[in-house]
């Protein structure tokens, strides 16, 4: 059955450094996550959010607006507005806004709940 999702209704998440809208996940009864992500412009002394890792799926980003840096245990790639980042399972990864207006990335995974399996690094 085909679902109309309004971002109103999406669930608010908080992380250092972002925000996420969790418009599609194993919460509304899907088996995959669908989020928009905004990161704004860092501020000075701001806590950033370290790199991450998934366990056992990769995470498909597109790049909706705004520019920024994803860094990698392979690297750091730039990303504008129409790239799309494919980051393998279980290697660690951070984006940030290199531009100066809020980086916002619409982020899949092949999952319904990513909570369980994200493992947060304070480093590389």
């Amino acid at each position: 059955m085909a679902r109309l999702l309004k971002q109103a209704d999406a669930r608010r998440i908080g992380l250092p450094g972002r925000s996420a809208l969790d418009m599609v996940s194993g919460a509304i009864g899907s088996r995959v996550t669908f989020r928009i992500t905004e990161i704004p412009v860092a501020r000075e002394g701001e806590t950033l959010r370290g790199p991450h890792r998934h366990l056992g799926y990769e995470e498909c980003i597109y790049v909706l607006k705004g520019q920024g840096r994803m860094l990698t245990e392979s690297g750091a790639l730039e990303v504008k507005p129409g790239d799309v980042l494919l980051v393998s399972p279980e290697e660690k990864h951070v984006t940030r806004n290199t531009g100066s207006e809020p980086l916002v990335l619409l982020c899949f995974f092949p999952t319904p709940d990513i909570v369980g399996s994200t493992e947060n690094f304070s480093d590389f």
